[in-house]
């Protein structure tokens, strides 16, 4: 049994945690960030000062063992908010996670409950329970607080913190430290995967750690966090975090991306993530890793689990 451990948040390392599940002879462990504080999932840690739960949520419906009709519920978004429209926006997973959160007493105890019956394949855990705001020190020396608002801002980014020493879940730790595989990304690098990793006892744990280090880079740039950011200025920026040559493995999407997909990407100051040096200190594996739909880019669930099996794992 290989121990893996996937540290991130948002929709990339729910597919990313697709993939890896149907690997056989695997243990995962999704570390997730609780740092979001826009939309429902901000609404409901304003009113109730929990932690954030909406990455949470997405990596339950990825890791469940089969995705049912409650899988389907736990991600359903009330689009009509009723009379008054209280409930707009809302998610109904959000709202079974904080009303468990507040019945029991605990966060961790409401995630345990719900990963329980939902049959979840593996383990999910947050990066802290504290209840956490994110701030951003952008090249112009501005600070920018809230997760949300960070990238609205459309800087360039130094660097991300928290304004107090955070303490890392005990969970989160010994999964790193007894993990074959340590896995960054798919996902927002300033919002998504730096927020986890910013955590002291997170970021020595990995250091510590002897388990090989892969980094999935985002195919795309992202308007407000890596415009105009290479592969090597994402594998810096989380090294500038863990330490330097931490990161063994970039996996790189090297699929040519239809015209028209370009297109609507250009129209939100986006553009493919390029390789600019020869050299590096880490392997680049280069693979077929995208599905394109509706003209978004998208990496393929299926594509990373027969890449992560074969080239990293070398079933």
């Amino acid at each position: 049994m290989k121990r893996v451990v996937v540290i991130g948040g948002g929709h990339g390392q729910s597919i990313v945690l697709r993939g890896i599940k149907k690997i056989p002879d695997v243990h995962l462990t999704a570390i997730v960030t609780v740092a979001d504080d826009g939309g429902s999932t901000g609404r409901l840690r304003r009113e109730f000062n929990i932690p954030a739960m909406g990455d949470i949520r997405g990596v339950m419906t990825a890791l469940a063992e089969d995705e049912n009709i409650l899988t389907e519920l736990m991600d359903y978004r009330f689009e009509d908010g009723g009379v008054h429209g209280e409930m707009d926006g809302h998610n109904l997973g959000n709202i079974i996670l904080t009303a468990l959160t507040r019945s029991s007493g605990s966060f961790m105890d409401a995630v345990t409950k719900i990963s329980t019956v939902l049959r979840v394949k593996g383990d999910i855990v947050p990066s802290t329970t504290e209840v956490i705001t994110l701030y951003a020190v952008m090249e112009d020396g501005t600070i920018v607080r809230g997760e949300s608002n960070i990238p609205r801002y459309r800087n360039k980014i130094t660097r991300v913190y928290y304004d107090h020493e955070v303490k890392a879940t005990e969970l989160a730790v010994n999964a790193i430290k007894e993990a074959d595989y340590i896995v960054f990304g798919i996902g927002s690098l300033y919002t998504s995967i730096l927020p986890n990793l910013i955590i002291t006892d997170i970021a020595k744990a990995i250091r510590e750690s002897k388990a090989e280090k892969i980094y999935i880079c985002n195919s795309m740039t992202q308007a407000g966090e890596t415009e105009g950011y290479s592969v090597e200025d994402h594998v810096k920026a989380i090294e500038n975090v863990i330490g330097e040559n931490e990161v063994g493995i970039v996996a790189y999407a090297c699929d040519e991306i239809p015209e028209e997909v370009l297109e609507n990407y250009r129209k939100e100051d986006a553009e493919p993530v390029k390789i600019r040096k020869r050299y590096h200190p880490y392997r680049i594996d280069k693979r077929e890793l995208l599905e394109f739909h509706a003209g978004q880019v998208r990496h393929d669930a299926e594509k990373i689990r027969a890449y992560f099996e074969k080239d990293v794992m070398g079933q």
